[in-house]
Order: C-alpha cells, then sequence, then structure tokens
C-alpha cells in the first residue's frame, strides 16, 4: 500500500505545522512543468500520458532501488536553461509552503542540474541559491540549502561541487551530503572531501542504511562523523550500531513512502520507522522525492498517523525532533522548535 492524495477528511494533516529535512529538489518537478519544458525545447516526449512513467513510480511499476532510480535519468534531461533551473527551485519551495511546511532544508546535485547543457556547477549552485533566496521571501517559508554528491560519479566532479559550496555557506548553503547508489558504490574514497568541508562549517548528512546494510550506518557515524544519517531503515539490523546512534541522539532523516517505493520496505504499514522509535533511535518524518513518490508531507504525516497507528503526541515530538536537528544556528533553531510548539498546542487543541 503507497501513500495516496489527501481528501477532504485530511484537512488536519495539511494543517499542520511541518518541518522536512530530506527533500531533493530533483525529485520535486511538477509534472505540468516538465510537460511545458517538453514542448519548449522539443523534447522525445508524446503527452503526459506517457511522461509520468519515466518520472513517477506507477502502481504496476517494481518496487526496486533500479526502477526508482532510474526516474533520476530521465528527469536530468529538463534541465535545459538557468530560468528552468530557477523555476523548479521556485516551484519546490511554494509546494512545501502549500503543505504548511515552516522550514525546508531542500537538497539538490548541482552535477545533475548541470549535466544536460555543461553548466559550470558553481554557477548552477549560484542559480538555486537566488531562486530559494527569492522564494524564501514570496512563500514565507524558511528555506537552507543542502548540495548533495553522488557516490556512483567522479570525485573530481564532488571536489568542485563541495569547493563552490564551501565558499557559499554564508548564503544559504548549510550542508553537505552524499547520495546515490549505496548498493554498489562505497563511501570511503570521499571521506576526506567530506572532512575537509565539515572543517570549513558546513554540516554532514550521509544517505546510508538503506539499500546496503548497517555497517554504512556505522561508517557514516564513525568515520564521517555525519550530523544526520539520511534514511537508515537498516540500521536495526545490528544491535551494536543501534547501540551507537542512540547513544550519540543523531537524527535520521526517515521517508517511509519512499522507501516503500525503492523497495527496501515491502509493506508500509509494516515500516521499521516504529521498531526505531522503540529503540530510542531519534527519528523525523521527510518526503525525499515528493513528485517521484506522489506524495506531500501532509501525506507522510497522515502514513505516520492512521496506517502506522502512531500517537499524535508522537508525531508531534517527531516533528520537533526535526526541527532540534536542523542545520539552523543555535539562536534560529531554538526559535523554531518554540514557534511550532507553540502552533501545536494550537491545532491538537482545536482537534479536540
Amino acid at each position: 500500500m503507497t501513500g495516496s492524495p489527501l481528501t477532504a477528511n485530511d484537512h488536519f494533516y495539511l494543517n499542520l505545522p511541518k518541518v522536512d529535512l530530506h527533500r531533493h529538489l530533483e525529485g520535486s518537478l511538477r509534472v505540468k512543468t516538465m510537460m511545458e519544458i517538453v514542448r519548449a525545447h522539443n523534447l522525445d516526449v508524446k503527452d503526459t500520458g506517457y511522461l509520468r512513467p519515466l518520472v513517477q513510480v506507477e502502481q504496476d511499476d517494481p518496487y526496486t532501488f533500479e526502477n526508482f532510480l532510474a526516474k533520476f535519468g530521465t528527469l536530468r534531461l529538463f534541465y535545459k536553461s538557468p530560468e528552468i533551473i530557477k523555476r523548479i527551485t521556485r516551484e519546490a519551495v511554494e509546494d512545501a509552503a502549500d503543505d504548511n511546511v515552516r522550514y525546508l532544508e531542500l537538497r539538490f546535485t548541482p552535477a545533475a542540474l548541470s549535466r544536460a547543457e555543461g553548466f559550470p556547477v558553481a554557477q548552477v549552485i549560484d542559480w538555486v541559491l537566488a531562486s530559494a533566496r527569492e522564494a524564501e521571501a514570496e512563500f514565507g517559508v524558511a528555506v537552507r540549502l543542502i548540495v548533495s554528491v553522488n557516490r556512483h560519479e567522479p570525485l573530481d566532479l564532488a571536489e568542485k561541487v563541495v569547493e563552490a559550496a564551501v565558499v557559499r555557506r554564508e548564503q544559504g548553503i548549510v550542508g553537505l551530503d552524499l547520495a546515490g547508489n549505496e548498493a554498489d558504490f562505497p563511501a570511503r574514497p570521499f571521506m576526506p572531501l567530506f572532512r575537509q568541508a565539515q572543517q570549513a562549517g558546513l554540516k554532514i548528512t550521509i544517505h546510508a542504511g538503506e539499500w546496503s546494510g548497517p555497517q554504512n550506518v556505522r561508517e557514516a557515524v564513525l568515520e564521517f562523523n555525519a550530523d544526520r544519517i539520511g534514511h537508515g531503515i537498516r540500521v536495526l539490523e545490528d544491535p551494536l550500531t543501534v547501540d551507537l546512534v542512540r547513544e550519540k541522539g543523531l537524527p535520521f532523516e526517515v521517508c517511509m513512502t519512499s522507501n516503500h517505493h525503492s523497495g527496501v520496505v515491502e509493506d508500509l504499514e509494516e515500516h521499521p520507522i516504529k521498531q526505531m522509535m522503540l529503540e530510542n533511535i531519534n527519528v523525523t518524518l521527510n518526503t525525499d522525492d515528493p513528485s517521484i513518490s506522489r506524495i506531500t508531507l501532509s501525506n507522510e504525516y497522515r502514513v505516520f498517523d492512521q496506517q502506522l497507528e502512531m500517537p499524535r503526541w508522537i508525531l508531534r515530538e517527531r516533528v520537533l525532533a526535526a526541527a532540534r536537528a536542523s542545520f539552523l544556528s543555535p539562536d534560529d533553531r531554538q526559535r523554531l522548535v518554540y514557534d511550532l510548539s507553540k502552533e501545536f498546542s494550537e491545532k491538537m487543541l482545536q482537534d479536540t
């Protein structure tokens, strides 16, 4: 069972204040926007019905990481101009604001955005930064950016991306992420680069324990000194790693529907996030790729509440945990937690 669109009875979830720490720009494109790009640039796509299976998970798709990653291969064809890159950034922030996301950490992969037309990665970063700042002011949602590099792509490309990100850390870039094909490519070659970025002031989040086992979570903690773990749901396979992350209180960026669509979790209603919480692992709720999975964060809150049958006070605590795990400055983080706590109290009171 996958996430489905919110209905008229789901306004409770839509109205809740939200924090999304793990949302990929490249997985957030509107299909309508993509069709406009197709027509403007004469791309070889017949119609929306033909496009959707290429860029979104369909009900009849195999739920595997190979199928999930294949969507990004098609999506890389659409980044044809600076205007398009700025537009999709703006729309991603707008969509988050429409879902009552109060704080968004939007991660993006400059190598992916640059490839179609050979744009310099530094320019791509500047375009995303400029558009995110404008959208933040326009839509009233706080936005910070995380630059992502893929472990299945060349290290010298990652070096260029990280160098450009570090010099822009005062402009809204707060973190560095290692993503990509975890099952077939190691993280270790990127370790010196991530240590340098952390020493320069960027926070570190690592995709680990999603498509490969808990050893990758342990590596992210002990070798990369990660501030957060992306996904990480296979941590439960190793009690020693569970003890490690529990002791550190390390935040995990869990993306339930995405884990189902990528084949890591067979049954969404049996998602390991429940067991993670029983083990006192610090989990947060996030979207990952809302367009690819056809979801919103409201949808994930509903899954947590209804399908996993978690009490709403725990939902509130997980949202506040996300705020506490944000890469904001200490003062801004404290302010976000206070504002969310106050708003949650009001929403919960209205619902009683």
